[in-house]
C-alpha cells in the first residue's frame, strides 16, 4: 500500500469503490468485455457475501458502491473481480491499473451522494452506451 494511505475497512461501512483499466485504455467499450464484468461481478459477489447497491461501467473504469464482504477482506474481493475479468476478457496483457480508490460511506446522505453520482455518470444509460448501472432493490431511492 502506498504510503499514508489508510483504508478503513471492516468498520461496517458501505464502500465506493473505483477502479481503472490499464493507462485507461477503453477496454471495457465492448458488449462482451461488460458482460463478462457485470457476469463475473455476481460471481463474486455470490462467493463473498457482498451486496452490490449500486454500479456504474464505462468504457475505461468502473465504480461500485457496496457492502462489506461477509467473507474475506474488500481488497480479496477486489483482487479476484479484477483477476477473473482480465483472464476471461483479455488474458495476453495488463487489464487493470495496480490498486483502487476506496470511500467509505458512512451515512444516509453519503449515500444517496453517492447513488447519484453513479446515475448521472457520463456513462450512464440515460446518457450514453457504454454502462451498465445497477442498483440492489430496497436500498435506496434515488431521485
Amino acid at each position: 500500500m502506498p504510503r499514508g494511505l489508510y483504508r478503513f475497512q471492516q468498520s461496517g461501512d458501505l464502500h465506493f469503490v473505483t477502479f481503472s483499466c490499464y493507462r485507461r485504455a477503453p477496454l471495457l467499450a465492448t458488449p462482451r468485455a461488460r458482460d463478462i464484468f457485470e457476469q463475473t461481478l455476481e460471481q463474486v459477489r455470490k462467493w463473498y457475501g457482498v451486496s452490490i447497491i449500486g454500479y456504474v461501467v464505462m468504457p475505461e473504469h468502473v465504480h461500485l458502491l457496496m457492502t462489506e464482504p461477509e467473507r474475506s477482506l474488500l481488497s480479496v474481493v477486489l483482487q479476484m473481480l479484477k483477476q477473473n475479468v482480465a483472464h476471461r476478457v483479455f488474458q495476453e496483457a495488463r487489464f487493470w491499473q495496480p490498486r483502487y480508490y476506496d470511500f467509505n460511506v458512512w451515512s444516509a446522505e453519503k449515500r444517496v451522494e453517492k447513488l447519484k453520482y453513479l446515475h448521472r455518470n457520463p456513462g450512464s444509460p440515460t446518457s450514453g452506451v457504454f454502462a451498465l448501472v445497477g442498483v440492489e432493490a430496497g436500498k435506496a431511492r434515488v431521485s
